[in-house]
């Protein structure tokens, strides 16, 4: 017994599964089977998919509203707006009466997923049923063995007892069946009815008018009837009007002209897209009404027939006519209702149609206004820099032919190079701008910074204009800097290159450069000496101390001669540095640059100096002959007794 019912619980499962793999087969066929296809659509899927079009050319209005930036922007997108409520509005009317008369002639299929879904449902049904009845009858069946078990005694109570169990094993099974069978249908049951609530033509109607605001009740109309359906206005729910967003007025760039050229451009190809849509839509539209259209010339012929039958005297055939007639005008209103709605939308179409041609119009028209500021504008801009670029070229050709200093040269074509390209620089960022007060406000800033990490470098820049002003430095000038003697062999932007030189009275070229940053100039400790313009001399003295004996007079005007014999061979150059350094330096008075002697009393004699100028490029060569003839001087009179004599080269 325990193996036979081991056995009988193995079948059970066995039946279940396969019971629940052809259950769960049937449905995954069902899902997966395509709908039939049919020639034509049916009416109630062919004004879906004209509702379904009808909400996307609406949803259009809130990119419109994006496009907005003038006032006429707002006039036109308010103006498209009441118009679009108008043809959403009478779009679901169409839909709501055309669905009515379709519902009262039967003639609305219901869509294939929601039929196919019934279909799976009835099955679903009817096998539950059968298995519950299937349940009872076993059920009842083994109740009524139990009761003959009661009563049985010997090899039939056996018997009895094998037959139960039997019996439990295969009421177990109806059950398990059945239990599989109702949550299949509870679920399939949920999903049909949700199906089939939404499947309806009336329902989804319902459904679309929730998504576009304009459509959720029926369009009520004011009295005037079609003259306001044609002028897009409504008795109630008439959308606000859109505000212009704030703009604030600015002096148009280059820049910001080619910015809204960009943004005319999308904005017309967002109208162009509009249009092509309502174009569209009215496509659609005609393709809808031209049956209801071909109807009504069907029963407006019907209408002329019956008109046309002569009168009748038979009460029977009276009453038929009575009954066509009849018939007839409700059709005809009906097909009237569908009717009407299609003919205000498209009477509404054409206006907003014409409203976004106008619309894109006036874009256009600013379009090619901003377009032709711009090409002004840049071409404006190129005969400023050519004007500038022009007189920077006559300023080259000036500069080459009145100046002949090749310095001079350099230094002005470094300046007109710095004021031709600031002043470009200027125009273009100028010309560029939309708001000078946000590029000065740039430009602040960019300076400040510019100047706290460039700050040695402006100086030096700054530095290199002293250096080559009036008083500045030439090429082969003898200079002093930081206590360091050369000549200058370059004057660059940034830097200034001396050769060195050695001290003394005899100075000569160390073979070392030594750069120096012009920002020198600025340095109060670092000291830079530098020749008057048009000079290059040097102040020697000879001191010479004499005995106690000598006469110093005559002393005195013996050296004072042999000195003024060396200097009268240059004096005509001394003489005109002279007069080079009182042209240059107009409010002070110059000395003569001739030779002069002082005595000076001393612990060791009496010293006689002797002051004299020397040229920069021939102090050697004057001291050494200016030493000879002293000598010569002092050679000729025996009673001259020096006690010491020293050459010193005391300032440039």
């Amino acid at each position: 017994m325990k193996r036979r019912s081991a056995w009988l619980r193995l079948a059970v499962s066995l039946a279940l599964a396969l019971l629940l793999s052809t259950t769960a087969s049937l449905l995954s066929r069902a899902a997966s089977e395509p709908p039939p296809a049919s020639p034509t659509p049916a009416p109630g899927d062919e004004i879906i998919q004209f509702l379904n079009q009808t909400v996307v050319w609406y949803r259009q209005l809130a990119a419109q509203q994006q496009l907005v930036s003038e006032p006429s922007d707002v006039l036109f997108l308010n103006d498209n707006r009441r118009n679009a409520d108008q043809v959403a509005r009478f779009a679901f009317e169409f839909a709501r009466t055309r669905a009515q008369a379709l519902a009262s002639q039967g003639n609305v299929e219901p869509p294939n997923a929601a039929a196919s879904a019934s279909t799976q449902y009835q099955r679903l049904a009817e096998l539950a049923s059968k298995t519950d009845l299937q349940l009872k009858q076993s059920q009842q069946e083994l109740a009524g063995i139990r009761q003959k078990l009661a009563s049985a005694t010997g090899k039939k109570r056996r018997t009895l007892e094998a037959t139960v169990a039997e019996t439990e094993s295969e009421v177990e099974l109806v059950q398990a069946r059945r239990d599989a069978l109702r949550s299949m249908l509870q679920v399939s049951s949920a999903s049909t009815t949700s199906k089939l609530a939404g499947g309806g033509l009336q329902a989804q109607v319902e459904e679309l008018a929730r998504t576009v605001p304009a459509a959720a009740e029926p369009s009520k109309e004011p009295a005037s009837g079609a003259a306001s359906a044609s002028s897009g206005g409504s008795a109630s729910g008439e959308p606000a009007p859109v505000a212009l967003p704030p703009r604030q007025a600015v002096a148009p760039g280059v820049l910001a002209l080619i910015s809204e050229l960009f943004t005319l451009r999308r904005k017309l190809g967002a109208l162009d897209d509009n249009v092509g849509q309502t174009d569209s839509l009215s496509a659609s539209l005609k393709a809808v009404r031209a049956p209801l259209v071909a109807k009504m010339r069907e029963l407006t012929q019907k209408g002329d027939q019956l008109a046309a039958q002569p009168d009748s005297t038979d009460i029977a055939e009276l009453a038929q006519q009575k009954k066509d007639v009849d018939s007839l005008t409700a059709e005809y209103k009906q097909l009237s209702a569908s009717l009407v709605p299609l003919a205000k939308m498209s009477i509404l179409l054409d206006l907003y149609r014409h409203s976004v041609n106008n619309w894109r119009n006036a874009v256009d028209g600013q379009y090619k206004a901003e377009l032709k500021g711009l090409l002004l504008r840049l071409a404006g801009l190129g005969v400023i820099l050519g004007v500038v670029l022009g007189v920077s070229e006559l300023w080259r050709r000036a500069i080459y032919r009145y100046i002949t200093d090749g310095r001079r040269r350099s230094q002005f074509l470094l300046i007109r190079r710095i004021v031709v390209w600031s002043l470009i620089a200027i125009i273009v960022a100028m010309a560029f701008a939309s708001e000078l007060g946000a590029i000065t406000t740039f430009a602040g800033l960019l300076t400040a910074g510019i100047v706290v990490a460039l700050q040695n470098v402006i100086l030096a820049v700054a530095g290199y204009f002293f250096l080559i002003g009036k008083y500045g430095l030439r090429v082969g000038d003898r200079v002093q800097v930081a206590g360091i003697t050369g000549d200058v062999v370059d004057i660059g932007v940034v830097r200034l290159h001396l050769m060195e030189v050695t001290g003394g009275t005899s100075p000569r070229p160390t073979g070392r450069v030594v750069a120096f940053p012009n920002s020198v100039v600025f340095q109060a400790g670092a000291g830079l000496f530098k020749p008057i313009p048009g000079t290059s001399f040097l102040w020697h003295e000879i001191t010479l101390t004499l005995s106690p004996e000598s006469d110093y007079g005559e002393v005195e005007k013996r050296l004072l001669d042999a000195v003024n014999k060396v200097y009268s061979e240059y004096r005509d150059r001394m003489e005109m540095q002279r007069r080079n350094m009182e042209r240059s330096l107009r409010s002070t008075q110059m000395i003569a640059l001739a030779p002069a002697s002082r005595l000076r009393l001393t612990s060791s004699g009496l010293e006689v100096v002797i002051r004299y100028p020397v040229e920069l490029g021939n102090a050697a060569e004057i001291d050494d002959r200016v030493t000879r003839e002293l000598l010569k001087a002092i050679a000729r009179d025996p009673s001259l007794h020096l006690l010491g004599a020293q050459i010193e080269a005391k300032s440039a």
